[in-house]
């Protein structure tokens, strides 16, 4: 109890500490035949202290309902207009004119989204994004709205060559001399920032086997330590921000700041969207409300205060695609929470993460050795090892994971090394599998590999292989 009203007393000093630390805004999307009026819509974002807003295009009715209200507004420039706003100076000026400069200052626009995830736009818009970034600037220097408004462009973690670790996170080749360094001498130029979609829960979706919950969801963990660079994330939020920051380090632009312009956790999906749940969504957007209001940046960038965007402020029914999509919403179109998080650093003070019990992750038993033996175990370490009969295409796909992106050190087990002998597939993959678990700090869920491996309680052998308990 002492040590649990310590926590309570240090996290309420640091609430205050840090009361303006970063800053929290939300979504507004609008594809749906259910929603509130934009004048209702505004109402319920002030009555929740929700300081920003994003929207995906410039509708006037919501643009007018924003109108003295306070409410600082990102706007978009849709991705179909692109190719027009790169080609034509009058474009862009026209563009700026009718969807800025005539509601502003009383709609306090502070930025301009040109585009959204440009690189995966099946349009092929990419090279008319940086010409469309120019030219929209322009245009606010015409109506001397420049020094008030920002303009970037919301990218997506799928423009990373590399993401992990952080420390070696870089853009994707073919888009860094075209894009990536002509947008970033932009932003530097003009004091603009890089907007950025990052989705921790598409990681963990995706690699649920590899990857905590907890430290999906900003929960307490070991932490997974930057091989790179010695630095310990304890969430996966920040090492994908990281990756980004280093990615843009890389090509001489560590002074751009960064804003997160989506982020979100589905409260709903179909049966194989690993974790989209009603708890796992307000545990993701609690803690990060949390994380961010608190202070502090990253660990690379520690003194780099967000700007985070939640997805999305309500489900949306008409989205297309799995159900997730429909699902991302802070709020069901009658105005209800589908989940009660809070929004403010008020509201921190009374929030609690109800955390839901952990429930598998954990095999106990004895490996199916086949030529290798066990010996016990008196000091409470657990090893991971290949399960034998999930098959060798199943083994072979996780071993490489493990090896490749997974980080294992895989070295013992190349020819003539130590741990080559016995050379089959299910000793190398236990050692692999069991390098990528130690260096995870043995978390629940980082020996599974799609049920390729599981933890055992006595230390596996296989010919004169030690298997380690820690790196």
């Amino acid at each position: 109890m002492e040590r649990r009203a310590l926590h309570f007393f240090l996290l309420v000093i640091s609430i205050f500490a840090f009361a303006d630390a970063g800053s929290i805004g939300v979504n507004y999307g609008r594809i749906a035949n259910n929603l509130p009026s934009a004048v209702r819509v505004v109402q319920l974002l002030k009555s929740q202290g929700i300081e920003r807003v994003k929207v995906f295009d410039s509708d006037p009715a919501v643009l007018k309902a924003l109108g003295g209200s306070g409410i600082k507004v990102t706007v978009d420039l849709p991705n179909e207009l692109l190719i027009s706003a790169a080609k034509r100076q009058s474009f862009a000026n026209t563009w700026v004119q009718k969807n800025v400069a005539d509601y502003f200052p009383a709609t306090k626009i502070e930025a301009i989204a040109v585009g959204n995830e440009v690189f995966v736009d099946p349009h092929n818009t990419t090279l008319s994004l940086v010409p469309a970034l120019k030219n929209i600037h322009k245009a606010l220097v015409k109506y001397n709205l420049h020094s008030h408004i920002k303009v970037s462009s919301p990218v997506a973690l799928s423009a990373l060559q590399s993401s992990y670790p952080s420390s070696a996170g870089s853009f994707r080749q073919e888009l860094i001399e075209p894009v990536f360094k002509p947008m970033l001498e932009f932003l530097r130029q003009t004091g603009s920032y890089l907007m950025v979609n990052a989705y921790p829960f598409f990681a963990y979706e995706a690699n649920s086997d590899v990857i905590s919950l907890d430290y999906a969801l900003f929960r307490e963990n070991p932490g997974v330590v930057d091989a790179g660079n010695g630095l310990r994330y304890f969430n996966l939020f920040d090492a994908q921000i990281d990756a980004v920051f280093a990615a843009m380090s890389a090509l001489k632009y560590n002074d751009i700041k960064m804003v997160v312009t989506e982020t979100g956790w589905p409260s709903k999906g179909d049966e194989n969207e690993i974790g989209a749940s009603v708890a796992n969504a307000a545990a993701y957007n609690g803690n990060l409300v949390r994380r961010i209001l608190t202070g502090g940046g990253t660990p690379l960038r520690p003194k780099a205060d967000l700007v985070v965007f939640l997805f999305a402020l309500f489900n949306e029914n008409k989205k297309p695609g799995p159900s997730s999509e429909r699902n991302y919403g802070l709020f069901y179109p009658s105005e209800e929470k589908v989940y009660d998080i809070p929004f403010t650093v008020e509201g921190l003070k009374n929030y609690r993460d109800v955390q839901s019990p952990v429930t598998g992750g954990v095999r106990v038993s004895t490996p199916v050795t086949r030529g290798g033996s066990v010996s016990p175990s008196s000091s409470g370490q657990t090893w991971c090892v290949a399960n034998g009969e999930t098959g060798k295409e199943k083994l072979q796909a996780a071993l490489d994971y493990a090896c490749g992106e997974g980080q294992a050190d895989c070295h013992p087990i190349q020819p003539g090394a130590t741990c080559y002998d016995p050379n089959t597939l299910e000793a190398h993959a236990s050692f692999a599998f069991n390098s990528y678990y130690q260096k995870k700090g043995r978390v629940i869920g980082t020996c599974d590999f799609q049920g390729a491996a599981y933890v055992v309680t006595q230390a596996p052998r296989f010919g004169k292989c030690e298997f380690p308990t820690g790196y």
